[in-house]
């Protein structure tokens, strides 16, 4: 039950987290920016994958290697694929987590950073 309340609270600050517009990373979250060029042209920031997050609800197996390769720069990862149900999209399906209909959720980094694991915190603010 005290899980439960802890994990409840987690997600509340997490959501709160978003919607106050602050990007935070913590160590060993990724910056997925291969796209980098095309996401300007979009006028879409990075994305801050929030590893810390998913692997306090999941065990590494969940994703690796069914869905994702443990490679850096090895996954091809798009809107098309997650909007068909790859990659991000197998739990971000509306079901088991929130549809990928909300891009600032993951598009929430300030370009100019360079891929890979965050080696360090930082607080942008939008």
């Amino acid at each position: 039950m005290k899980i439960r309340i802890l994990i409840g609270l987690l997600l509340g600050l997490y959501s709160f987290l978003f919607l106050a517009e602050f990007s935070f990373a913590e160590y060993g979250d990724i910056i997925l920016n291969s796209k980098a060029e095309s996401m300007r042209k979009a006028g879409v920031n990075d994305v801050m994958f929030p590893h810390w997050f998913h692997r306090i609800r999941f065990k590494c197996k969940v994703c690796h290697e069914d869905i994702f390769i443990l490679k850096a720069g090895a996954n091809d990862i798009n809107m098309s694929l997650i909007m068909n149900g790859e990659k991000c999209g197998k739990c971000h399906n509306g079901i088991i987590a929130w549809e990928p209909l909300y891009c600032e959720r993951c598009h929430s980094w300030e370009p100019g950073w360079s891929p890979g694991v965050v080696q360090y915190s930082k607080k942008i603010a939008k």
